[in-house]
Protein backbone atom coordinates (compact mmCIF):
# COMPACT_ATOMS: atom_id res chain seq x y z
CA UNK A 1 0.00 0.00 0.00
CA UNK A 2 2.94 2.22 0.55
CA UNK A 3 3.42 2.43 -2.98
CA UNK A 4 -0.08 4.35 -3.51
CA UNK A 5 0.64 6.59 -0.89
CA UNK A 6 3.93 7.54 -2.77
CA UNK A 7 1.47 7.60 -6.37
CA UNK A 8 -0.49 10.11 -4.05
CA UNK A 9 2.07 12.53 -2.66
CA UNK A 10 3.85 13.03 -5.68
CA UNK A 11 0.56 13.70 -7.90
CA UNK A 12 -0.88 16.03 -4.86
CA UNK A 13 2.75 18.00 -4.83
CA UNK A 14 2.21 18.57 -8.50
CA UNK A 15 -1.41 19.27 -8.01
CA UNK A 16 -0.17 22.22 -5.43
CA UNK A 17 2.48 23.77 -7.35
CA UNK A 18 -0.10 23.81 -10.70
CA UNK A 19 -2.12 25.72 -8.66
CA UNK A 20 0.09 28.17 -7.32
CA UNK A 21 1.69 28.58 -10.62
CA UNK A 22 -2.73 29.20 -11.90
CA UNK A 23 -2.91 31.49 -8.79
CA UNK A 24 0.29 33.70 -9.61
CA UNK A 25 -0.15 33.70 -13.54
CA UNK A 26 -4.46 34.30 -12.78
CA UNK A 27 -3.83 36.76 -10.08
CA UNK A 28 -0.30 38.31 -9.52
CA UNK A 29 0.76 39.48 -12.94
CA UNK A 30 -3.00 41.11 -13.07
CA UNK A 31 -2.02 43.24 -10.32
CA UNK A 32 1.55 44.23 -11.42
CA UNK A 33 0.17 44.87 -14.97
CA UNK A 34 -0.01 48.76 -13.71
CA UNK A 35 3.78 48.84 -12.92
CA UNK A 36 4.03 46.98 -16.44
CA UNK A 37 2.54 49.81 -17.88
CA UNK A 38 5.79 52.04 -18.88
CA UNK A 39 7.10 49.48 -21.27
CA UNK A 40 5.40 49.85 -24.91
CA UNK A 41 6.01 46.70 -27.36
CA UNK A 42 4.60 47.14 -30.49
CA UNK A 43 2.13 49.92 -29.71
CA UNK A 44 0.85 47.79 -26.45
CA UNK A 45 1.96 48.36 -23.04
CA UNK A 46 3.32 45.22 -21.38
CA UNK A 47 0.84 45.45 -18.79
CA UNK A 48 -1.85 44.76 -21.11
CA UNK A 49 -0.05 42.25 -23.15
CA UNK A 50 1.21 40.46 -20.09
CA UNK A 51 -2.39 40.38 -18.68
CA UNK A 52 -4.78 39.47 -22.18
CA UNK A 53 -2.04 37.48 -23.55
CA UNK A 54 0.91 36.28 -21.37
CA UNK A 55 -1.17 34.29 -18.73
CA UNK A 56 -3.40 32.89 -21.29
CA UNK A 57 -0.03 31.32 -23.03
CA UNK A 58 1.03 30.38 -19.25
CA UNK A 59 -1.85 28.48 -18.79
CA UNK A 60 -1.96 26.66 -21.61
CA UNK A 61 1.45 25.74 -21.62
CA UNK A 62 0.93 24.19 -17.58
CA UNK A 63 -2.35 22.31 -18.75
CA UNK A 64 0.58 20.31 -21.09
CA UNK A 65 3.50 20.43 -18.33
CA UNK A 66 1.01 18.81 -15.89
CA UNK A 67 -0.88 16.60 -18.21
CA UNK A 68 3.11 15.26 -19.23
CA UNK A 69 4.09 15.19 -15.51
CA UNK A 70 1.12 13.46 -14.42
CA UNK A 71 1.78 10.81 -17.04
CA UNK A 72 5.37 10.10 -15.93
CA UNK A 73 4.31 9.92 -12.22
CA UNK A 74 1.40 7.45 -13.46
CA UNK A 75 3.75 5.21 -15.77
CA UNK A 76 6.51 5.56 -12.44
CA UNK A 77 4.18 3.58 -10.82
CA UNK A 78 2.68 1.61 -13.26
CA UNK A 79 -1.10 3.24 -12.97
CA UNK A 80 -0.90 4.65 -16.28
CA UNK A 81 -3.57 3.97 -19.03
CA UNK A 82 -3.11 2.31 -21.81
CA UNK A 83 -2.38 4.44 -25.46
Amino acid sequence: MQNGRDWWLQTRLLMVTCLLALAFFGFAVHLLADALNGIVILGFPLGFYMAAQGSLIAFVVLIFRFAARQDRIDRNFSVAEDD
